[in-house]
């Protein structure tokens, strides 16, 4: 850089009021800040401006991990047009972002916006956390559906109520699309709905006849665009399929460039031989590979995390395709039924609950949940008490009062033995309500968050704060997961620096998906941005109020679209189904 470039940039950082902003974030001094990129204007002799919108003077941290770099970004017919100085370029629209930072757009690589999407396709709780990209799948999918599959998704809604108009899991995005969102979504294909889809939800192995069926639904959906197989194996009816099942999906979906990510067969006790499982998958199937929400569930499982995190990077020196992401919290969210055996739900719900009216099958459903053998996951007693489960969701109007307390309060006030109290709601509710379980360690979350491989999911549904979403309660990650990261984590904990943690948001997901196009501040990149301030980005939800949004977030563009000004929304949903690699156009 010439002395007069290295004098105007520290110029601007001074005017802009940036000197304190660049030394806290960790960005080097001017000398080693890297040459502006400028890409040449739409010619003069073009109708109109330029540029549609140049967003000027904020702290560019482009989603490479380099240092931030003050500059500004043009946005062109819905890509990034330009970096660098355009001070005086003709644009249609600026905003002034000095004192703040731009950054890609975050991909929440674990999202169950599924339904809530449906509803309300604003995705308010996490557009205000600066999420660009939902990716769904955790083991289900939105397809491919049977009729009975369509009947029992109609019969299991509670407040969020929606039409189920597609059958194929591409149709499902496309139909969101349609419907408008204000986020770009994409999906794994859920191998427990193929498993529903072809055998129902017994527990039993296909038939060699079902198994050619189940890998035909495979291609099908992966090429219409598909990312791959996602697979979520300690809940009924996933938990039924064996590794070689898994295995023969698996390869269907390595042939058209996907990927294989999964909820482990435990995260307890059984933690290195389900890390073993998910390494011999991808490698039989010759395919890259993802851990949902990697954690060590439970006080006496927490020192394996160590373990886990040598298997994993001695498959990755070996050149192995190998990642992980996680969430914010030491907390987890799912439903009941997390407590119970699998044989439980062999047949589906309604199974479940002719087991639970008669005594011998209770009895025997009770007794393994107070005394769970090594073959199945109980979160209830990762969590270690009943004092450290919340019920948060129910879908009974005459239970709702019982939201947001814990199982053991529940179960004092009823007079009842805890694991009792679970199965007496389950039959009341006619639901597996919703639940949170105290789990994990602080040190783990930390841990794992300063390795290069691990991105970031919410495994939440992104609400707004309002009916019909007010009807229940929630995680606090569906509204604080991304937001907890950069103020918690980076600001006030140090545990990574901001420029890396934007890389973990953005090009290192979008790279793991092959979306080339996407997570970077570059020309020709889609234009997903995210305009925040450094000093204030942080989550407000907890675990007694999660109806809260995160703040911080100024603006957020979605394919050159703006959809959050000035932190409020817009109106405009520029959303768009984004595509595996193995879509046949």
């Amino acid at each position: 850089m010439t002395d007069s470039r290295r004098a105007l940039v520290l110029l601007v950082a001074f005017a802009c009021g940036l000197g304190a902003l660049l030394t806290a974030v960790g960005v080097p001094p001017a000398s080693s800040l890297r040459p502006l990129t400028v890409i040449p204007p739409r010619p003069a002799a073009a109708a109109g401006p330029p540029y549609d919108v140049v967003i000027h003077g904020g702290l560019v941290v482009d989603g490479t991990g380099g240092p931030g770099r003050v500059a500004d970004v043009a946005v062109r017919d819905g890509r990034i047009a330009a970096v660098g100085d355009l001070g005086g370029v003709e644009a249609s629209e600026r905003i002034d972002a000095r004192g703040r930072v731009v950054a890609p757009g975050f991909i929440n690589m674990l999202s169950w916006s599924t339904e809530s999407l449906l509803v309300d396709g604003r995705s308010l709780g996490e557009l205000k956390q600066g999420v660009t990209t939902q990716v769904m799948g955790e083991g289900w999918s939105m397809g491919p559906l049977t009729p009975e599959m369509k009947a029992r998704m109609r019969a299991s809604q509670t407040s969020l109520r929606y039409d189920i108009t597609w059958t194929t899991l591409a149709e499902y995005l496309t139909e969101l699309e349609r419907r408008g969102v204000s986020q770009n979504v994409a999906s794994f294909i859920g191998a427990a709905t193929i498993r529903e889809h072809v055998i129902g939800l017994d527990d039993r192995r296909p038939t060699p006849r079902e198994l050619r069926e189940m890998r035909r639904l495979v291609e099908r959906e992966m090429r219409a665009g598909a990312l791959g197989i996602g697979t979520s194996l300690i809940y009924a009816p996933g938990a039924y399929a064996d590794t070689r099942e898994i295995v023969e999906l698996c390869r269907v979906a390595a042939r058209y460039r996907g990927r294989y990510i999964s909820h482990l067969r435990s995260e307890g006790a059984r933690l290195l031989e389900a890390v073993d499982e998910f390494l011999r998958i991808t490698r039989e199937a010759g395919l890259p590979g993802e851990i949902y929400h990697l954690k060590a569930a439970g006080e006496s499982n927490w020192p394996t995390m160590d373990a886990v995190i040598e298997r994993i990077e001695r498959a990755r020196a070996q050149g192995r395709r190998v990642t992980a992401n996680m969430y914010t919290y030491t907390a987890g969210s799912t439903q009941l039924d997390a407590a119970m055996p699998p044989w439980a739900l062999d047949g589906g719900f309604e199974a479940l609950l002719t087991r639970l009216r008669d005594p011998a099958q209770r009895a025997r459903i009770a007794r393994e949940m107070r005394h769970p053998t090594g073959e199945w996951e109980s979160l209830y007693h990762a969590a270690g008490s009943p004092d450290r489960v919340l019920l948060i969701s129910f879908k009974s109007p005459s239970l709702h009062p019982l939201t947001g307390r814990s199982l053991a309060d529940v179960a004092r006030s009823r007079g009842r033995d805890p694991i009792e109290t679970i199965l007496d709601l389950i039959r009341e509710d006619q639901s597996l309500i919703g639940a949170v379980y105290f789990m994990m360690s602080e040190e783990n979350v930390e841990k794992q968050m300063r390795l290069p491989w691990v991105s970031f999911g919410s495994d939440a549904q992104s609400m707004a704060a309002g009916p019909p979403f007010t009807d229940s309660s929630t995680h606090p990650r569906a509204y604080g997961n991304f937001a907890r990261l950069l103020g918690h984590y980076v600001r006030e904990r140090r545990v990574l620096p901001l420029e890396e943690a934007v890389r973990r948001l953005t090009l290192l997901p979008a790279s793991n998906l092959g979306w080339h196009d996407r997570g970077r501040l570059a020309p020709r990149m889609w234009a997903d941005i995210v305009v925040f301030d450094p000093a204030a980005i942080a989550d407000r939800a907890t675990y007694e109020q999660p109806h809260q949004y995160a703040v911080g977030v100024d603006h957020v563009w979605v394919n050159g679209v703006q959809v959050l000004k000035h932190g409020e929304h817009t109106g405009r949903r520029p959303g768009r189904a984004l595509w595996g690699p193995g879509k046949v156009q």
